[in-house]
C-alpha cells in the first residue's frame, strides 16, 4: 500500500507557521495581513470555498473582507469594485472567485487586478514572470503541489514529471514551476488529445493529474514506484452514504494506491493545501510593506 501524503497535516503545519508570523507583527503593534475577495453570484461550491477562506483566515489571525456582488453585475460596477481595492492600502492581497458571470469579461478582470495584489498569480505580468523564473506570487494549487513535494522529501531533481492538464491555473503553471532550478525536473504536459496517455504517463516518476475527469486514471496509467498527486475534487452520487454523495478525484484511488510509492487522498490532499498557500502569499504581501 501506498505512502499517503496528508496535505491536511501539512497545511495545518503552514497555517501554524503563518500564524506565528501573525502573532509577531501584532506584538509590534501593527495590522495584521488583510485578505479579500471578490465573488458574484450565488453558485454554492464557490460560496462555500469563501466561507471556508474567511474561516482560516480568522484562525490565522488574517483580516478578511469578501465583496459579495450579485450575479447580475454589470462589467462597470465589477471593474470598479477590482479598482477600489487596488487603491485600498489597508488591503494586501485579494482573489477573484469563478465563476464570473457570463456578461463579465475574464481577460478585463484579470487585466484590472493589480500585479502587486494578484494572490492567485491571474495577471498576465505574473504569468510571464513565473514563465521567466522571477519572483512573484505563484498560484495556490500549484504552489500546493510543490509544498508537498518539498515537505514530503519526494525527490525531483532529474525526475520524469508528467502533467495530466494544460489549465491556466493548474497544468501551465505547474509545468513552469516544476521546471525551475529550485525542483529540476524534466516535465510533459499531457492532454485530452494526446496519443497513447497511458503509455505516457507510465513514464512518470511523479504523475500529477488535473483532468477534471472522475476516477479517469486507473492502475493501467501508473509505473509502479511513482509517486502521485491527485488535484481533482469531484461529488459522485452515491446513496449508501450518509450525505448522498462520496468525494473523488481524477484517479481511481483504490487501485493506483496499489502499486505506486506514495499517493494523495480526496479529499485531504492536495485540496487541503490551497489555502494554506493562498494565506502564504498575502502574508509575504503584507511582509513587503513593512
Amino acid at each position: 500500500m501506498a505512502r499517503i501524503i496528508d496535505g491536511k497535516q501539512i497545511s495545518e503545519d503552514i497555517k501554524t507557521e503563518i500564524a506565528i508570523k501573525v502573532k509577531e507583527l501584532l506584538d509590534k503593534g501593527l495590522r495584521a495581513p488583510h485578505l479579500a475577495v471578490v465573488i458574484a453570484g450565488d453558485d454554492g461550491a464557490a460560496l462555500s470555498y469563501v466561507s471556508s477562506i474567511e474561516k482560516q483566515c480568522k484562525g490565522v489571525g488574517f483580516i478578511s473582507s469578501v465583496y459579495h456582488l450579485s450575479a447580475n453585475t454589470t462589467e462597470e460596477e465589477f471593474l470598479a469594485t477590482i479598482d477600489f481595492i487596488n487603491q485600498d492600502d489597508e488591503i494586501d492581497g485579494y482573489i477573484i472567485q469563478m465563476p464570473l458571470p457570463k456578461q463579465v469579461s475574464i481577460d478585463k478582470v484579470t487585466a484590472h487586478v493589480s500585479p502587486a495584489k494578484d494572490m492567485d498569480c491571474f495577471h498576465p505580468e505574473n504569468m510571464g514572470n513565473l514563465l521567466l523564473g522571477k519572483e512573484c506570487y505563484l498560484p495556490a494549487t500549484p504552489h500546493g503541489v510543490i509544498e508537498l513535494l518539498k515537505r514530503s522529501d519526494i525527490e525531483t531533481s532529474g525526475k520524469n514529471c508528467v502533467i495530466v492538464g494544460r489549465s491556466n491555473i493548474v497544468g501551465k503553471p505547474l509545468a513552469m514551476l516544476m521546471l525551475q532550478k529550485s525542483v529540476n525536473a524534466t516535465v510533459t504536459v499531457c492532454h485530452s488529445r494526446t496519443e497513447n496517455l497511458p503509455q505516457v504517463c507510465r513514464r512518470a516518476d511523479i504523475l500529477i493529474v488535473a483532468i477534471g475527469q472522475p476516477e479517469m486514471i486507473t492502475a493501467e496509467y501508473v509505473k509502479e514506484g511513482a509517486t502521485v498527486f491527485d488535484v481533482g475534487v469531484h461529488r459522485i452520487e452515491d446513496a449508501t452514504q450518509p450525505k448522498g454523495y462520496r468525494l473523488c478525484g481524477d484517479v481511481k484511488f483504490d487501485e493506483v494506491s496499489k502499486i505506486c510509492d506514495a499517493i494523495t487522498p480526496v479529499p485531504g490532499g492536495t485540496g487541503a493545501m490551497t489555502t494554506a498557500c493562498l494565506l502564504q502569499n498575502t502574508l509575504t504581501a503584507r511582509m513587503k510593506k513593512l
